[in-house]
C-alpha cells in the first residue's frame, strides 16, 4: 500500500500525520522543532527521519511505501532556503541507507492549502508578525505583506507591542498623555522607570510582541491611546485584505484567520471582524477546513501527481 506524510513544523514542535491517498489519517505523532534556519538542517533532519520511522513502524510498512513526504515549516518561504533543508535531509537519509521523496514548503503555504482543502481562498496570519497568502481559481499563489518588523508586520503583535511601548516611553517623559498601559507594563514586567525600559529593550532582549496583549487589555478598559493604536492597525490589515481581493479577483473572498491576536476572543479580534464586515462585506471569514498538517498532505499528493 502507498502512503503520504505531511508535517507542520514550528519553533517548539513538529506535527506529523500519515495518510493513504484518499486522505484518511492512519497515524499521528509529534517531534521536536523544525526551524532549520535557527537550529540547523542536521537537527531537523533527525527529527523528521525519526517521525517517518515511527510512521513506518506503526503502519508496518517499508520506507519505500511513502510516495511523498512534505514538511511545511518556518523559514522556508524562499525557495533557496527550502532547497537547503531538502538537500540536508536527503543527505541525512542517505547515511541511513534510505532514499525518500522529501519536499519542503513554508508553514503559511500548507496552512493555506489546509484551510480551503486545496481550493481558492486566502489566509491572514497575524501573530508576532503578519502576512497574507491567497490562491486564485487558476491555482496561482499571491502574497501581501510579510515585509518583516523593520518595514512591515502591520497589525501584528510586534507592531502593536512596539507602538504600545512607545506610548509608555512618552508617558514616562511627560511627552504624551497618560496611559493605563504604563501601569499594566509595570505590573506584568516590573518596568517602572525609563532606565528600566531602555535596559529591557536594548540589553535584556525584551520580547516586544509580549506587550501586545497588554495594549489590547488597556484598550478594552477604555484607554483611548491604545484604542487608537488598535484601530489604526486594524485598518492596516483591512488594506492587506483589499489588496488580496484585487489579486484573487473573486466576487467573494473566503478568508481564514490564523494567529491568536486576530483569531481568539479579544478586543482587537472583535474590532477587526467588525471592520471587515463594515468595509469589505464581500469578504467571508470562515474557520479552516483542516489543520496545516493536512495541507501538507494535500501538497504531498500534488507532488506525486505532478511527477
Amino acid at each position: 500500500m502507498n502512503y503520504l506524510i505531511g508535517m507542520d513544523g514550528g519553533g517548539t514542535k513538529t506535527a506529523c500525520i500519515a495518510t493513504d491517498f484518499e486522505g484518511n489519517i492512519l497515524h499521528q505523532c509529534t517531534g521536536g522543532p523544525s526551524t532549520f534556519l535557527m537550529i540547523g538542517t542536521d537537527q531537523v533532519s533527525e527529527t523528521v527521519f525519526n517521525l517517518i520511522t515511527e510512521c513506518k513502524e506503526k503502519l508496518n510498512c517499508k520506507y519505500e511505501d511513502f510516495k511523498s513526504i512534505l514538511l511545511g515549516t518556518t523559514g522556508a518561504g524562499r525557495r533557496s532556503d527550502a532547497e537547503k533543508m531538502e538537500a540536508g535531509f536527503t543527505e541525512y537519509a542517505a547515511k541511513k541507507g534510505v532514499s525518500l521523496p522529501f519536499y519542503v514548503e513554508s508553514d503559511a503555504r500548507i496552512a493555506l492549502e489546509g484551510a480551503f482543502s486545496g481550493k481558492p481562498g486566502s489566509i491572514l496570519i497575524a501573530g508576532t508578525g503578519s502576512i497574507m497568502f491567497g490562491k486564485d481559481a487558476l491555482g496561482n499563489i499571491h502574497r501581501v505583506g510579510g515585509f518583516g518588523r523593520f518595514i512591515g508586520d502591520q497589525g501584528s503583535g510586534y507592531v502593536i507591542g512596539r507602538r504600545g511601548l512607545m506610548l509608555v516611553s512618552k508617558d514616562f517623559d511627560g511627552r504624551g498623555e497618560k496611559t493605563l498601559l504604563t501601569e499594566l507594563i509595570n505590573k506584568r514586567f516590573g518596568i517602572s522607570t525609563p532606565e528600566m525600559l531602555i535596559t529591557q529593550i536594548y540589553k535584556d532582549g525584551f520580547d516586544i510582541a509580549s506587550a501586545a496583549p497588554l495594549v489590547i487589555e488597556a484598550a478594552e478598559k477604555g484607554d483611548k491611546l491604545c484604542q487608537k493604536v488598535l484601530d489604526e492597525e486594524c485598518n492596516e490589515l483591512i488594506e492587506h485584505i483589499c489588496s488580496m481581493k484585487k489579486k484573487i479577483n473573486e466576487k467573494v473572498l473566503n478568508l481564514s484567520l490564523i494567529g491568536g491576536i486576530i483569531s481568539s476572543d479579544n478586543y482587537f479580534a472583535k474590532m477587526f471582524s467588525e471592520k471587515v464586515a463594515q468595509n469589505t462585506p464581500e469578504v467571508k471569514i470562515k474557520a479552516p477546513d483542516y489543520p496545516p498538517a493536512m495541507g501538507a498532505i494535500i501538497m504531498a499528493k500534488e507532488k506525486v501527481q505532478g511527477r
